[in-house]
């Protein structure tokens, strides 16, 4: 490894290499033609938003079209004049307890049309809400996030509140009691002072830490107003369409909803019970793979566009969707604010691919020295751009680590995403999961996204995932039940090394999801565990 220099990121330190040669010319390692390529593959077109920021967007439809329906929920409605009074009831109390520009609000409920006037509210004073799920987040957990952000406020619903740990120093406001409070005025309070600018937080997103702290991510409105307000990561919404909030409320993924939904004049559509409904009645609908590969998508053909991420997408799931919309698979960390890549996907391309770099944003293939790969070579993804938050809340360290001072771009950062890819030959994006899914299997590396992607070329199975059980064991997961494991191993081996063969093939109805939609690997875990146990398997 090289010796490495120190710079700043926020009045904390990050590491870059110094190479003379490096420095000099960072691009001195590729041959001419790959810096070519490196440029105009990596770099995303120069974009205006439309709106500077999230509440100005917000702003905007409510003043232009008061009367159109801003939100749906389980039969109620709200217009967007309603939405814009019902959040000034709330903005007003906010502000007469404390809260002000730059401060966070931490959200505490569940799916709700309070949960969006909450959203709505804390913005227009030009502060961040931070969203949390009643019944998912444990009480430590949320006890821990509002001590962080220093919030003083903490909104709720009435039926979940007595869930909600509350300090001494902090307020417990029920959205639901308090906006129908006629007593309180609908009218704006004097906001100018509290109006948010591009470098303003919107929201504080945490993820779980790999110590299981939760690590909050700080988002600002130029990151959002440069995904939601352009195009591909605006998906065509706009005033008439309907688009489905499905998602946990603390994923980054149903801020892609929600806020990209109301700050372009769309209709959101908060769903109850089930999923599959509002898919139904939907014009935009975001997902996980692992949620969309759930539903019966003959049933599905009001939508117009859907986007997937969070984790790898089916080749099979993919051209499925795409023959009756426009479909992305999609790719991006929190920390590069939703998604950084997208391509709307077409059955005949070669590969399925997350895409092409975001407007204002750059992707670079990079090596463990962050020098470039040649075009074609996988390499570790690196993100930079206006996408690239504002780094972790209280926890340099971890800020460090993972942004990084842009050397293709000075005066920029970028951030470590720890996904692996290689660009193909027209400019997209493939991608071969995590570096940590990057594993050692009887000496050899194997590529577990890559044995499962060979599991799913079966006809029989839809979805399958592959962990490691130990240095010399797999244990692949493949569903529906009716998928044959003896079929799926011989794919495998058909198109793969002998060390990629999974020593277990368990068939499940479903793949387990998490709250946020995604793929439960510790659950997985336990399963392959006890099956072995239980059946008493010999691992090689």
């Amino acid at each position: 490894m090289p010796e490495f220099s120190l710079h700043t990121l926020n009045g904390s330190q990050a590491i870059d290499p110094v190479a003379p040669q490096f420095l000099a010319d960072p691009l001195v390692c590729l041959t001419p033609a790959d810096r070519r390529k490196f440029r105009g593959f990596g770099w995303g077109e120069t974009v205006r938003p439309r709106h500077a920021t999230i509440a100005a967007a917000l702003r905007h439809w409510m003043r232009s079209q008061p009367d159109a329906i801003a939100v749906e929920c389980t039969g109620q409605t709200m217009s967007y004049r309603e939405l814009d009074e019902a959040s000034n009831r709330l903005a007003g109390f906010l502000k007469r307890n404390g809260v002000k520009r730059g401060d966070a609000v931490c959200l505490y409920l569940q799916r709700s049309l309070e949960m969006v006037v909450g959203i709505v509210a804390t913005l227009k004073l030009g502060a961040a809400y931070v969203p949390q799920h009643v019944g998912v987040a444990p009480k430590k957990g949320l006890r821990h996030i509002a001590n962080v952000t220093g919030a003083k406020v903490i909104l709720t619903l009435s039926d979940v509140a007595d869930q909600v740990p509350v300090e001494a120093h902090q307020v417990l406001v029920e959205i639901d009691r308090l906006v129908n409070d006629e007593a309180l005025s609908s009218s704006a309070p004097d906001l100018i002072s509290h109006r948010a600018e591009p470098d303003d937080l919107t929201m504080i997103l945490f993820t779980s830490g790999t110590t299981g702290v939760p690590n909050g991510v700080q988002v600002t409105h130029r990151n959002l107003a440069n995904i939601l307000l352009t195009s591909p990561g605006d998906l065509g919404m706009r005033p008439g369409l309907k688009v489905g909030q499905i998602l946990s409320i603390a994923f980054d993924m149903a801020a892609w909803e929600i806020l990209g939904a109301l700050s372009n004049g769309a209709t959101l559509v908060i769903r109850g019970k089930s999923i599959q409904e509002t898919a139904e009645k939907v014009d935009v609908l975001i997902a996980t793979p692992s949620i969309l590969s759930s539903l019966d998508h003959d049933r599905c053909k009001e939508v117009k566009a859907a986007a997937v991420a969070g984790e790898p997408c089916p080749r099979s799931l993919a051209d499925t969707w795409s023959t009756f919309c426009t479909f992305y698979n999609s790719c991006g960390p929190t920390e590069t604010t939703i998604i950084n890549t997208a391509e709307p996907h077409f059955v005949e391309k070669k590969v399925l691919s997350i895409g092409r770099p975001t407007p204002n944003n750059t992707v670079y293939i990079l090596d463990e020295d962050l020098r470039p790969m040649p075009i074609g070579e996988k390499g570790e993804m690196w993100a930079g751009g206006d996408c690239v938050t504002a780094g972790y809340l209280a926890n340099p360290k971890l800020t460090d680590e993972r942004y990084r001072p842009d050397p293709f771009r000075p005066g920029h950062m970028m951030f470590r995403t720890r996904d692996l890819g290689r660009w193909t030959e027209d400019g997209e994006l493939e991608h071969f999961g995590r570096v940590d899914d990057l594993v050692k299997i009887r000496g050899f590396r194997v590529e577990l996204d890559g044995v499962s992607s060979a599991l799913e070329s079966t006809d029989c199975c839809i979805r399958a995932v592959t962990l490691k059980l130990d240095d010399r064991n797999l244990v692949s997961f493949i569903s529906p039940a009716s998928a044959c494991p003896e079929k799926a191993r011989q794919q495998v081996n058909d198109r793969l090394p002998y060390y990629c063969m999974p020593t277990v093939v368990l068939s499940l109805p479903e793949l387990p999801r998490t709250p946020r939609g995604k793929l439960d690997k510790r659950q997985l875990h336990k399963l392959a565990e006890d099956h072995i146990a239980s059946e008493g398997v010999e691992l090689n």
